[in-house]
């Protein structure tokens, strides 16, 4: 026995052993094959759920902390770490408290500001934009922030609608001031960041700042009894129209700066932001997300595809933000040697389309394109925690149990929502397009624009699916796979119908970029008078040392887009007219049309009875018009 005992030192394995070990690897293989997301999902659910118990249990314990208050606990905790970095001057987390502090010490004694009184900010991308939007938080004051693209008529309409007790101005744009100074309100007083003035009744602040208090002011002043109640204003780009004025919450703020701790950055990250703070993206994910996360923020005055990457290396960037077009801007810079030699990982935002996605990584490497989705003024938020190429992020019953929504069929051409013979909505199925629509509750609230009751009611769908339910109209076309990937699609202003059917501008653009000589396309729909719908117009930006090759173009489109997708109209401009967001602009460019004598830049006409794109001159216009050429 003692010879068999030599050959089985150890004792045998129960007989369930291997068959359990069997059923795990085939669990796992089931997992792999039907299940493929299932722990990148566990870990994000976990993570938001995780976040939301942490607000919870202050709410519990009475205590209702904000990014501010987190701001001013880290100033303490780690005081002297580099907060802000701007033109290659470090602006640590003390330096910020106490400029910040200074600021609310000016408009304590010379500014005669109640608690949750407003004040709108027209500065661009500097640290005292920083300095004045936290200064006036701390005293309690709901900030607005004004887009400085917008001008004269636009501006006043802005300022109007948040109705402020103060405006405050950069150096830099005293002459946007001038335009509306003499239209302003008279009980608008204004403030510049100048120390002294030549305009008459405008106040100095910079020269009151420096000579201001560093003490903190009290506490009661900035402090929440409610995590709904307003603190920001934030103007939506207006891509179609005059900007609203989105109420923002503690509560969104608090939801936008977890943006970057979800998607993994830490407190060792240093994040680049190039976009306008006046814009969600750069104030609440940017600013708010390195405070959230205690990191540091290396902000630019304005974005430069040309010192984007070398500032990335100067500074050992490790987090950067897009938006819209700005990926692709990079990808346009001439390729230079070491591309790749950055400490990049992340890249956090939305709007990069799929040929952009695939062109960055191949060019800049291992770059993690982190893609949400999510409106200013919404109450719905989507995350690509996967990395899936061209999606904005992925739902699950868990998911759409905490944040509930749906898409639903919509009718173009009446411009609202399907419903069926009892007068409900009804849901798309999985791979076609649907207006996205979120439930409105008291998890999930929307709070609507400053001074506009109207639009805020219109962006609210009622009696929905049953009796007395309420959801939040994003505006935005998406699409949900058979893996649970969501896609945006279009916005509804964007879409337009012809010839019966529905077009969607981003398809046609995607397949006009596709040509060699074409740099940049907004594509849009313009109304002809006698015909139903909207025609498809596209204004093109050439590539440099090129030319508009029209039997390419005709080509291109007749055998990449169905013939009622083709534009009919063909613009060509120098510049590519763009919101301070990097959207295009497409409003004018609709209310222009097509007429060749009011507009000088070039056009061409899609003539299917010569099956090319022949120019459009006024003869040819005045035979559309009257009905000859025929649509």
């Amino acid at each position: 026995m003692s010879g068999w005992d030599d050959f089985y030192p150890l004792p045998m394995l129960p007989s369930w052993v291997p068959g359990a070990a069997a059923g795990i690897v085939s669990l796992h293989l089931i997992q792999k094959l039907l299940f493929p997301y299932f722990w990148a999902d566990l870990r994000y659910l976990l993570k938001v759920l995780v976040y939301g118990l942490r607000v919870e249990m202050y709410r519990l314990q009475g205590r209702i902390v904000t990014v501010l208050d987190k701001f001013v606990k880290l100033a303490e905790k780690q005081p002297h770490k580099p907060f802000l970095i701007y033109e290659g001057k470090v602006h640590t987390y003390r330096d910020v408290d106490r400029r910040s502090n200074r600021v609310a010490q000016v408009f304590l004694h010379h500014g005669a500001l109640k608690k949750g009184d407003t004040v709108a900010l027209l500065m661009g991308n500097e640290p005292d934009f920083i300095h004045v939007w936290l200064g006036l938080a701390k005293l309690g004051c709901v900030v607005a922030f004004l887009n400085f693209n917008v001008r004269s008529r636009s501006l006043l309409h802005c300022v109007s609608s948040c109705e402020p007790k103060i405006l405050v101005v950069g150096a830099d744009l005293l002459g946007t001031l001038e335009e509306i100074l003499p239209s302003l309100q008279k009980d608008v007083s204004v403030w510049i960041m100048t120390k002294d003035s030549t305009f008459p009744s405008v106040h100095t602040l910079l020269d009151k700042i420096e000579a201001a208090s560093e003490d903190p002011v009290p506490v009661n002043r900035r402090s929440a009894n409610n995590l709904k109640s307003s603190v920001l204003y934030i103007f939506t780009s207006g891509t179609t129209g005059l900007p609203k004025a989105a109420v923002i919450s503690h509560m969104q703020v608090l939801k936008g700066a977890a943006g970057l701790w979800a998607f993994g950055a830490t407190a060792e990250d240093i994040i680049y932001i190039t976009l306008p703070l006046y814009h969600s993206a750069a104030s609440l994910l940017g600013i708010g997300g390195c405070i959230e996360l205690g990191a540091t923020c290396v902000l630019k005055k304005k974005f430069s595809a040309s010192q984007f990457w070398s500032d990335c290396k100067k500074y050992n960037v490790t987090v950067i933000q897009y938006i819209g077009e700005l990926c692709r801007y990079l990808c346009s810079q001439p390729v230079k040697e070491g591309e790749k030699n950055h400490k990049v990982r992340l890249a956090v935002g939305n709007g990069v389309r799929n040929d952009v996605w695939r062109e960055f990584l191949d060019r800049f490497g291992a770059v993690k394109i982190c893609e949400f989705y999510g409106a200013t003024e919404g109450n719905i938020c989507f995350m690509n925690h996967t990395g899936k190429i061209g999606s904005v992020g992925r739902t699950n019953f868990f998911y759409k149990l905490f944040f509930p929504f749906d898409l639903i069929k919509y009718d173009f051409q009446k411009d609202e929502p399907i419903r069926n013979k009892h007068g409900w909505c009804e849901k798309v199925k999985k791979g076609e397009a649907g207006l996205l629509i979120s439930k409105v509750n008291a998890k999930n609230p929307f709070f609507g624009y400053a001074g506009n009751k109207r639009h805020t009611e219109k962006k609210l769908l009622c009696e929905v699916f049953n009796k007395g339910d309420l959801y939040f109209n994003t505006g935005d076309l998406m699409v949900q796979d058979h893996e649970n990937f969501l896609y945006f699609w279009d916005r509804i202003g964007d879409t337009f119908r012809w010839k019966g059917e529905n077009v969607a501008t981003t398809e046609v653009s995607d397949v006009i970029v596709m040509l060699d000589f074409i740099q940049e396309t907004n594509v849009y729909g313009v109304s002809v008078p006698d015909h139903e719908g909207r025609a498809g117009m596209a204004s093109l930006i050439l590539k440099q040392n090129t030319s508009l090759d029209l039997e390419q173009m005709y080509k291109q489109v007749v055998t990449y887009l169905p013939s009622y997708a083709c534009p009919l109209f063909l613009r060509v401009q120098e510049k590519m007219e763009m919101t301070g967001t990097f959207k295009q602009q497409k409003f004018r460019l609709v209310d222009e049309g097509f007429n060749p004598s009011t507009i000088t830049d070039p056009l061409y006409f899609l003539d299917n009875s010569k099956k090319a794109y022949v120019l459009l001159t006024k003869e040819v216009h005045e035979m559309i018009l009257s009905g000859k050429m025929k649509l």
